[in-house]
């Protein structure tokens, strides 16, 4: 099913596609993935530290060697069975933890789950091999820690949402349970960039630029040539195997490219899906939960499609 979210052009819309033009999109344009500044954009999540959390949510830091993360739970217990782990997004070279506390404290409020935030190895330190081991390691101390256990949900924004979708198709090889349902927000599930490239969004996107995505696949996940193996993308997997998902994208941004050709996969199987494409959005905005009234309505769609798929109902909290 694909569904069109119209609105999203109120002031506070056009004030953060405005800043993401002037400020995100050069930045995401020139700086460099190699030498001396490409490990400063690490920076962008040490600067996020310092902001306070919701009063509403309690957290566990959790060091699993390679990866960290941060288990957020609705302060006063938590009321359903569930789980729900949230992989951040940044291309594979910057955000983090800090960056997406916001929508993982709001993701545990409005479900009433545990929400763990998984801090997995990015460039430099890894390639996505890494990334991959990290973010199975992670659900599988979730599950070893009897959380979640036969009914978590996958949820991930534009890098964090390859890992979602890679991860649920990979389940079975790395030793992981099969998620109850995968959420992707903006995801990148096409290492190819060709697709992105003739998109029209290539030239609208105000966030990121459509030429740095053959950059970043090959610096992850390519070979002495630079080249891709395509089995790497999630678009050219068994999608018939994935558990229900639902996709949020914007109307305007590139990675509109890789939701609608997942949508295309899927419409050839039995997997419930669900796309939304959010008019006057920027990529990954639900991630804005604090500064977006179109945001804060995304995350309520993302909670309703949680206790869909783990067949509960979902909290009016966050």
């Amino acid at each position: 099913m694909r569904e069109y979210r119209t609105g999203g052009r109120g002031w506070r819309a056009a004030l953060v596609r405005g800043l993401c033009r002037v400020f995100v999109r050069p930045t995401l344009s020139w700086w460099p993935l190699q030498g001396v500044l490409a490990p400063c954009m690490a920076l962008v999540d040490v600067v996020h530290r310092p902001v306070p959390r919701l009063r509403g949510t309690v957290l566990q830091r959790v060091d699993g060697g390679s990866w960290c993360g941060e288990l957020v739970r609705p302060r006063g217990g938590v009321t359903g069975d569930g789980a729900i782990v949230y992989f951040h997004g940044g291309a594979f070279v910057f955000c983090g933890l800090a960056t997406h506390r916001r929508i993982v404290e709001r993701l545990a409020l409005r479900t009433g789950l545990p929400v763990l935030s998984v801090g997995y190895r990015q460039h430099p330190v890894g390639r996505l091999d890494a990334s991959m081991d990290d973010a199975a390691a992670a659900v599988r101390w979730l599950h070893d820690a009897g959380i979640g256990t036969g009914s978590t949900v996958f949820v991930g924004d534009s890098a964090g949402g390859y890992l979602t979708f890679q991860l649920a198709l990979e389940a079975e090889r790395r030793g992981v349970e099969r998620p109850a349902g995968v959420v992707g927000l903006a995801p990148l599930l096409n290492l190819d960039p060709a697709a992105k490239l003739r998109h029209a969004n290539a030239k609208s996107d105000v966030f990121l630029p459509a030429r740095r995505f053959a950059e970043v696949a090959a610096v992850m996940a390519g070979d002495d040539s630079g080249a891709v193996d395509p089995t790497w993308s999630p678009v050219n997997g068994a999608v018939a195997t994935l558990p229900p998902v639902l996709l949020i994208c914007a109307e305007d941004e590139v990675l509109r490219a890789d939701a609608e050709l997942m949508a295309d996969r899927l419409d050839g199987t039995a997997v419930p899906y669900t796309l939304q494409i959010w008019q006057g959005q920027v990529h990954a905005f639900p991630v804005l939960g604090h500064l977006l009234p179109e945001s804060r309505a995304a995350l309520d769609e993302i909670a309703d499609f949680i206790a869909g798929v783990q067949g509960r109902r979902s909290s009016a909290a966050g």
